[in-house]
Protein backbone atom coordinates (compact mmCIF):
# COMPACT_ATOMS: atom_id res chain seq x y z
CA UNK A 1 0.00 0.00 0.00
CA UNK A 2 0.83 3.36 -1.05
CA UNK A 3 1.60 6.13 1.30
CA UNK A 4 1.61 9.75 1.56
CA UNK A 5 3.75 12.34 3.57
CA UNK A 6 1.71 15.38 4.02
CA UNK A 7 2.85 18.90 4.80
CA UNK A 8 0.78 21.94 5.32
CA UNK A 9 2.99 25.33 6.56
CA UNK A 10 1.90 27.57 9.04
CA UNK A 11 4.90 29.92 8.72
CA UNK A 12 7.69 30.63 6.62
CA UNK A 13 10.24 33.10 8.28
CA UNK A 14 13.10 32.37 5.59
CA UNK A 15 12.37 31.22 2.23
CA UNK A 16 16.04 31.02 1.46
CA UNK A 17 15.99 28.30 4.10
CA UNK A 18 13.08 26.43 3.25
CA UNK A 19 14.70 26.68 -0.63
CA UNK A 20 17.95 25.22 0.44
CA UNK A 21 15.75 22.82 2.59
CA UNK A 22 14.30 21.47 -0.98
CA UNK A 23 17.40 21.62 -2.50
CA UNK A 24 19.12 19.32 -0.15
CA UNK A 25 16.06 16.97 1.11
CA UNK A 26 14.02 16.01 -2.66
CA UNK A 27 17.27 13.47 -3.75
CA UNK A 28 17.09 12.24 -0.46
CA UNK A 29 13.46 11.74 -0.78
CA UNK A 30 13.21 10.49 -3.84
CA UNK A 31 16.25 7.83 -3.27
CA UNK A 32 13.55 6.38 -0.51
CA UNK A 33 11.09 6.18 -3.75
CA UNK A 34 9.09 9.65 -2.97
CA UNK A 35 6.96 11.48 -6.09
CA UNK A 36 6.57 14.93 -5.40
CA UNK A 37 2.47 15.09 -5.71
CA UNK A 38 2.18 19.00 -4.95
CA UNK A 39 4.84 21.30 -4.32
CA UNK A 40 3.17 24.46 -3.28
CA UNK A 41 0.97 26.02 -6.25
CA UNK A 42 -2.42 27.88 -6.58
CA UNK A 43 -4.92 26.58 -4.18
CA UNK A 44 -8.37 27.55 -2.68
CA UNK A 45 -9.30 26.83 0.45
CA UNK A 46 -12.93 26.57 1.54
CA UNK A 47 -13.49 25.42 4.85
CA UNK A 48 -10.59 26.08 7.73
CA UNK A 49 -7.63 27.59 8.37
CA UNK A 50 -5.53 28.64 5.59
CA UNK A 51 -1.71 27.53 4.63
CA UNK A 52 1.17 29.40 2.86
CA UNK A 53 1.83 26.19 1.37
CA UNK A 54 0.80 22.34 1.00
CA UNK A 55 3.92 19.70 0.15
CA UNK A 56 2.61 15.77 -0.62
CA UNK A 57 4.73 13.21 -1.55
CA UNK A 58 3.81 9.57 -2.18
CA UNK A 59 6.04 6.88 -1.37
CA UNK A 60 5.62 3.10 -2.53
CA UNK A 61 4.71 1.89 1.32
CA UNK A 62 4.48 3.14 4.57
CA UNK A 63 7.62 1.47 6.15
CA UNK A 64 9.80 3.35 3.51
CA UNK A 65 7.54 6.94 3.72
CA UNK A 66 8.89 6.33 8.10
CA UNK A 67 12.18 4.89 7.53
CA UNK A 68 13.05 8.45 5.00
CA UNK A 69 11.49 10.47 7.63
CA UNK A 70 13.89 8.91 10.32
CA UNK A 71 16.97 8.67 8.83
CA UNK A 72 19.72 10.60 9.92
CA UNK A 73 19.86 12.29 6.06
CA UNK A 74 16.62 13.79 6.06
CA UNK A 75 16.79 14.87 9.88
CA UNK A 76 19.81 16.70 8.58
CA UNK A 77 18.62 18.27 6.03
CA UNK A 78 15.23 19.31 8.03
CA UNK A 79 17.44 21.30 10.56
CA UNK A 80 18.32 23.55 7.46
CA UNK A 81 14.60 24.80 8.02
CA UNK A 82 12.96 23.79 11.24
CA UNK A 83 14.15 27.01 13.37
CA UNK A 84 12.73 29.52 10.56
CA UNK A 85 9.47 26.69 9.53
CA UNK A 86 6.37 25.89 11.20
CA UNK A 87 4.58 22.98 9.63
CA UNK A 88 2.18 20.18 10.36
CA UNK A 89 3.26 16.75 8.67
CA UNK A 90 2.19 13.30 8.61
CA UNK A 91 2.64 10.51 7.37
CA UNK A 92 -0.32 8.60 5.64
CA UNK A 93 -1.14 5.20 4.54
CA UNK A 94 -3.19 5.21 1.83
CA UNK A 95 -6.02 2.85 0.27
CA UNK A 96 -7.52 0.85 -2.21
CA UNK A 97 -11.06 0.64 -3.22
CA UNK A 98 -10.22 -2.41 -5.83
Amino acid sequence: MKAYWISIYKKVENKDNLKKYAEVVTPIIRSFGGTPLVRGGKHITYDGDDFVRTVIWEFPSYEKAIECHNSKEYLKGWNIAKNTTTRHMQIVEGFSTE
